[in-house]
């Protein structure tokens, strides 16, 4: 049999692709985080289905889970939030899966920053405003390569999405006005999608002091930039040419 990764969205369990929700039915094993996924989106799973949570397990822990139920010819599903592209630590997964030659599929899931946009109702690309988005996190225990801190990448003044940083929202929104005006519109979306889901609005001036206020720390997307309140008109449908 073999691993499948599967994005499970931002949290709303209709936000699950079909084919995401197809493999976690048909799924003999269930690897999820615990407190990132859905426990609606679990409700997929077969009766008969194992369900582990992979919080407190290791690298090795998962690793060993995965090459145990395979052997057994199980199939089995590794269910990671939002969308697998970034920051969902599923490539040294892969590496151990290559290893051991066990087969493996990568299904991918809707993004948190799209759920956050959907709620902000807002397109993060306008004409003439930002037609570049730049997804990054704090430096963190991972660090970060040279040139990639946010400092330095406020310097192109694009849409910018901060991931894993709304604890440090003091020392993020410091970098983010190194090259962003202080009057640049800035949001928190916390929970995207789901039922317990919170914006916070405002601008590099004051968006710290309303994110702290609102004693929100974890589980959060930071959006900056101009296209959150201003918009270009697009050609794409002007009837001219482009």
């Amino acid at each position: 049999m073999k691993v499948v990764f599967v994005g499970a969205g931002p949290g709303d369990p209709e936000l699950l692709t079909i084919k995401g929700k197809r493999e976690i039915e048909s799924a003999d094993m269930i690897i999820y985080a615990g407190s990132l996924v859905h426990n609606d989106v679990l409700k997929y799973a077969r009766g008969d289905a194992v369900l582990i949570d992979s919080h407190g397990k290791t690298r090795d822990d998962i690793f060993a889970l995965f090459a145990k139920f395979v052997n057994e010819g199980k199939k089995v599903v590794r269910l990671h939030s939002g969308d697998l592209s970034f920051y969902s630590a599923i490539q040294e997964q892969i590496g151990f899966l290559q290893s051991k030659n066990i087969q493996f599929e990568v299904v991918p899931g809707v993004t948190s920053f799209s759920a956050a946009s959907a709620s902000l109702k807002r397109e993060l690309t306008s004409p003439d405003v930002s037609q570049t988005l730049i997804i990054t996190k704090p430096f963190g225990k991972t660090g970060k390569p040279a040139g990639e801190s946010i400092k330095e990448l406020s310097e192109h003044r694009a849409t910018m999405i901060v991931f894993l940083g709304v604890h440090l929202i003091d020392d993020v929104v410091s970098e983010l006005r190194f090259g962003y005006p202080p009057e640049t519109p800035a949001a928190v979306v916390h929970k995207a999608s789901w039922t317990e889901e919170r914006i916070i609005r405002g601008t590099l001036e004051d968006i710290a002091e309303k994110v702290k206020n609102a004693g929100i720390k974890s589980q959060s997307v930071i959006i900056v930039g101009d296209a959150l309140e201003k918009s270009g008109i697009s050609k794409l449908y002007s009837g001219g040419k482009k």
